[in-house]
């Protein structure tokens, strides 16, 4: 009776996720994912309800799609197939069956892989490490909300000791391999007793079976149980090994459950503009063995540049080419591995040298566009060596909480990053930058009419990936309601941390990007000196500025501009058309405001109560600009002059707007209050290009020296992209 009642609650929990995916009701959505979340935490608790569960589910599998008991196969099989398909399909689709053949080869290999990564523990056999970076903004994100996002993490990571994630690799290994053979409480009673140089023994023991079986292109299982057994033997001895071995203890209970750890995360108040590039240092090299200075300009890698003199441009020969012409001694070859042969190898010799590029160093794929299908197993995505002998061995995923202004803040450190690369490349060879976003308002922001405006980019992500809307863009109610929460005073009650579950089940699962254009505006205090530049990710506002009018009376308007709101604008733009041509206009109105948005009304803006979310996004080019521009119409009447507004929208990459009066101009950039210019003449809008180095800036000077060369050769600058993690992409 008590089990057909736990079943019969497991039941009813599958039947509310399901009809919470389902459905679209007002009243679930600001509690969409916690049915899912509660349904994880009732088999977390008691392991034995999980072959229920599967029941469960393949009964509703079954009735849903006709699967049979065949399901890991055919799963195997389904993944295979789904490669043939375009992104974001194939991608998934390989990642799911890179994890399934894994997984069946060696059991345990993924969990190892991951406690290893993540909890950057040292293993010579895998040396790759993750380190997860939380970062908000005080002034965006209210003290109670940092509070309880910090005292969870704190919570977790108290739990999360070295010592106990080797003790549960070694146990969850041994209990993959052997089976009903492992006698699982005895086994942790041991490693719990153990010091820690043994438990550190049998730990790189463990990492060793399992990575030498996985990279073996045929592996022999009877081998690596042997290997595991050994280890075994050697925590319980002979005689419990022997027991294992004739079927164990009938009475023993069943094997306990191996918790899967949080990643490590850091919390981070969003302060300085540098500091998204100094936690990213101290992560590669720690406190230890880096010492930060005021300026980081100074920091340098050792190694990091063998043959950097191989990067400079090419140089015209000053010898005569005649063998006579060398001086003494240059036809004689040194001997080989001697000092003179390795400065020899570096130095150029007579003639002209051709340059060799490193267009990975300098604009690297992992960070600008869509990472390669194929990749080694048991490697981290985006890996690989860009400079010889250098493998990128850390990934640092950077999640950040707000709205977004918070994201335009996060794009000007990003650019700030790339720029200083292409000065002094540092991390881009070492390093795979991940990055997420989970939107967070302020309470007093989600029932005003801001709400919408601030989380722009979040409605978008949520209409390009489903599972990103139902996961991620609902966290926002459930992170207030955990902020106004009393502490609990019982310390002994466990406490199940949500907030930071869905957000490592993000970080995890988040493996495809979607990518986002950045725009630099140069903005012009007075035509005669240099413009100010900066970037934008979602939106640049601008308004007119109230002029007190001369003392003397006199103004510079041309003769029959009409008096009205607003002010004269000269407006030249690129006009976005399918065929991709070049069409210049050029356009003199009066205008009360401007709006330039990275995203169509259509993109962000939902109709009605409860909308259905559509099936995918739109297909539109996101690398324009949607200009907002609301004109002033004059009209004459018998009872005088009026004036109506009128908006006008057209889509553009690059825009120039300039003053033709004495109304100044005033520009907001991605909604920011703190990003303010005022008294601009005159501001350029175009998509940020990629930051290249003095090496490629060198190059394009010795170029354009030679008119002939350069003319009919002009190269369009690759433009700078800002990645952003979901589940699945954009899917078209």
């Amino acid at each position: 009776m008590e089990s057909s009642d736990a079943e019969l609650d497991l039941q009813r929990s599958v039947q509310a996720v399901l009809r919470e995916l389902g459905a679209q009701a007002p009243s679930l959505q600001s509690n969409q994912g916690m049915w899912r979340w509660s349904l994880h935490k009732k088999v977390e608790r008691d392991p034995g309800k999980s072959p229920a569960l599967v029941r469960i589910l393949l009964r509703e599998l079954e009735k849903a799609t006709g699967i049979t008991e065949e399901l890991y196969r055919r799963t195997y099989t389904f993944c295979t197939r789904l490669l043939t398909l375009p992104a974001p399909y194939c991608t998934v689709a390989l990642d799911c069956a890179i994890r399934l053949k894994t997984e069946t080869a060696v059991p345990g290999t993924l969990y190892q892989r991951l406690v290893i990564a993540e909890q950057n523990l040292t293993s010579e056999l895998y040396p790759y490490q993750e380190r997860a970076f939380l970062f908000v903004d005080p002034e965006l994100v209210s003290p109670s909300v940092c509070s309880a996002l910090l005292l969870e993490l704190e919570a977790a990571q108290a739990q999360q000791t070295p010592e106990a994630c080797m003790r549960h690799v070694v146990a969850h290994a041994l209990q993959a391999a052997l089976g009903d053979a492992c006698h699982a409480g005895a086994l942790q009673r041991k490693l719990q007793a153990s010091p820690r140089q043994a438990l550190e023994r049998y730990f790189h023991a463990v990492v060793a079976a399992v990575e030498q079986m996985a990279s073996e292109p045929s592996p022999s299982r009877e081998g690596h149980l042997e290997r595991l057994e050994e280890i075994y033997c050697s925590l319980l001895g002979p005689e419990a090994a022997a027991r294992g071995r004739c079927g164990g203890d009938p009475l023993q209970s069943p094997q306990p459950n191996i918790p899967l750890p949080s990643p490590h995360i850091t919390f981070h108040l969003w302060t300085d503009e540098e500091q998204l590039w100094k936690e990213l240092v101290l992560f590669l090299r720690p406190r230890s063995q880096l010492c930060l200075s005021a300026d980081l300009e100074a920091l340098d890698l050792q190694g990091l540049w063998p043959d950097r003199e191989l990067a400079r441009v090419s140089m015209l020969s000053t010898d005569s080419g005649i063998e006579r012409d060398l001086p003494p001694g240059a036809d004689e070859l040194p001997l080989p591995g001697s000092p003179e042969m390795e400065r020899a190898r570096l130095q150029r010799k007579g003639g002209v040298k051709k340059r060799v590029r490193l267009p990975d160093v300098l604009m690297p794929a992992c960070w600008d566009g869509p990472p390669g299908l194929h990749r080694r197993t048991g490697r981290p995505s985006g890996d690989g060596e860009l400079l010889p002998g250098v493998s990128r061995l850390h990934t640092a995923r950077v999640l950040v909480l707000g709205d977004d202004r918070m994201l335009g803040r996060l794009a000007q450190a990003y650019h700030s990053l790339r720029k200083r690369e292409t000065q002094k490349c540092c991390l881009t060879p070492r390093l795979s930058l991940q990055l997420y976003y989970i939107p967070v308002l302020a309470p007093e922001k989600q029932a005003s009419c801001r709400h919408s405006e601030l989380r722009e980019l979040a409605t978008f992500l949520g209409r390009a990936d489903p599972w990103y809307e139902s996961t991620v863009n609902t966290l926002c109610p459930a992170i207030h309601k955990l902020a106004e929460m009393p502490p609990s005073l019982d310390t002994s009650r466990t406490v199940d941390p949500f907030i930071l579950d869905v957000i490592t089940y993000y970080l995890r699962m988040g493996t495809q990007p979607v990518y986002f254009q950045i725009y630099t505006v140069k903005i012009f205090r007075d035509l005669s000196q240099h413009p100010a530049e900066d970037i934008f990710l979602t939106e640049l506002k601008v308004k007119i500025q109230d002029t007190k009018p001369p003392k003397d009376g006199f103004s510079p308007r041309r003769r029959g501009a009409a008096e009205g709101p607003g002010a004269e604008l000269h407006i030249c733009y690129q006009k976005a058309l399918l065929s991709h041509r070049a069409q210049e206009v050029a356009v003199s109105l009066r205008a009360t405001g401007l709006v330039l948005k990275t995203f169509a009304a259509s993109d962000t803006e939902v109709s009605g109560p409860a909308p259905a979310p559509p099936p995918a996004v739109p297909v539109t080019d996101h690398t324009c600009l949607n200009v907002n521009v609301t004109e002033v119409i004059k009209s004459s009447n018998l009872a005088g002059r009026s004036f109506s507004m009128v908006t006008n929208t057209f889509r553009t990459a690059n825009i120039q707007i300039q003053s033709q009066d004495q109304r100044l101009l005033t520009l907001l950039l991605d909604k920011d209050s703190r990003r303010a210019f005022k008294d601009v003449v005159r501001f350029e809008v175009s998509p940020c290009p990629e930051p290249c180095s003095e090496a490629h800036k060198s190059e394009a000077s010795q170029l354009g020296s030679h008119g002939q060369e350069v003319e009919g050769t002009k190269a369009k600058p690759k433009p700078l992209l800002m990645p952003i993690n979901t589940f699945s992409g954009i899917v078209q």
